[in-house]
């Protein structure tokens, strides 16, 4: 009978299939790419075991740990393993590359797999990441895509991405659009990834990039909402030349309406985001902005949030960390696929 084999760099090779054998909440915080999730022990269970564990001991708490174990094995043997062929070859990999992860592993070993556990678990895989974000960022060449709120960078470089051009898109990576009102919305608002998750993000988009290429990225700020960029591709986007799209007030406006619709749709939502800006402007700026809502006065309190808050931070931030970097303006009427064009075609 087969045992599992085990790996410190599961990443030299390709697997069938990577299972995350951890609970749903530790997977949900961070996990190996394209991995899924099989709990051997899901959240409620390993409460319960480790209760038993503390107040009775852990002989009891093995017990019911092992029950509850095999309990789950069989669920997935007859539900997810049943329909694999034999030359399926798996990875599996729990926290540490302990007991949870060799529950499984075992198991499918025993039934005839190939199977390779990933020696030291997901904590393995997260030195991995931190040692390649410290490394990989410094092998490609930036350039960063400045502008005021409101000139489209991310649909500039939406743009550019669709044209086959490396787009490092950062907000989509951190859902969220980089401002005070910029946490992205479907139905609810949508939550950010840890910062785990965001590196392992990140750090999956950056390995398929071709360092021979340019890669493209909006002009943010070291922290994206509450995620914060690794500090070697921080020093590179600072470094970075820029290029600077400039439009019209009227036109920023119309495009923020359109491109914040679920603003419009939630008052009461967009009142509570601008009070917090009320130890910068005073209670009674934020009743004026609140009293162009109820006015349902959109164009107006998008101006004069452009004018009194959004342009002058935004230029601030813009001058400190790449003022100095700025190689090429580009003012243009109103939005075309144009502008997409001319950058293909200057860079």
């Amino acid at each position: 009978m087969r045992s599992p084999i085990y790996t410190k760099t599961p990443w030299q090779e390709t697997y069938s299939e990577i299972i995350d054998v951890r609970s749903e909440s530790e997977f949900k915080e961070d996990h190996f790419p394209e991995a899924i999730n099989l709990p051997v022990l899901n959240d409620s269970e390993r409460v319960k075991v480790g209760t038993i564990y503390k107040q009775d001991s852990p002989f009891a708490a093995r017990k019911v740990g092992a029950a509850l174990v095999a309990k789950n094995m069989s669920g997935y043997i007859s539900n997810h393993f049943v329909h694999k062929g034999k030359d399926y070859y798996p990875l599996v990999y729990c926290w540490r590359g302990g007991q949870r992860s060799y529950s499984m592993g075992i198991i499918l070993s025993q039934i005839g797999w190939r199977t390779t556990i990933i020696e030291g678990g997901y904590k393995t895989y997260r030195s991995y990441v931190r040692e390649q974000l410290a490394q990989l960022p410094q092998k490609f060449t930036y350039k960063i895509l400045c502008g005021l709120t409101g000139t489209g960078k991310t649909h500039i470089l939406q743009g550019l991405a669709n044209g086959g051009t490396q787009v490092l898109n950062l907000e989509a990576i951190a859902n969220h659009r980089g401002s005070l009102l910029g946490e992205e919305w479907q139905k609810e608002p949508q939550a950010q990834p840890s910062q785990k998750r965001f590196e392992s993000l990140l750090l999956q988009q950056l390995s398929q990039f071709n360092p021979q290429k340019l890669v493209w990225v909006e002009s943010e700020s070291n922290k994206i909402g509450k995620c914060y960029l690794p500090p070697t591709l921080w020093e590179m986007m600072k470094q970075a030349s820029c290029v600077e799209v400039q439009l019209p007030l009227e036109v920023r406006i119309e495009y923020l309406l359109q491109t914040y619709p679920h603003l419009v749709a939630n008052p009461d939502f967009l009142k509570s985001k601008l009070k917090i800006l009320t130890y910068r402007y005073g209670k009674a700026k934020i009743a004026q902005w609140c009293d162009l809502i109820d006015g349902g006065k959109w164009r107006d309190l998008v101006g004069d949030l452009l004018t009194h808050h959004y342009d002058p931070s935004y230029q601030r931030s813009l001058h400190k960390t790449y003022g100095q970097k700025i190689e090429q303006v580009l003012a243009i009427p109103h939005f075309s696929d144009g502008i997409v064009e001319t950058l293909q075609k200057m860079f």
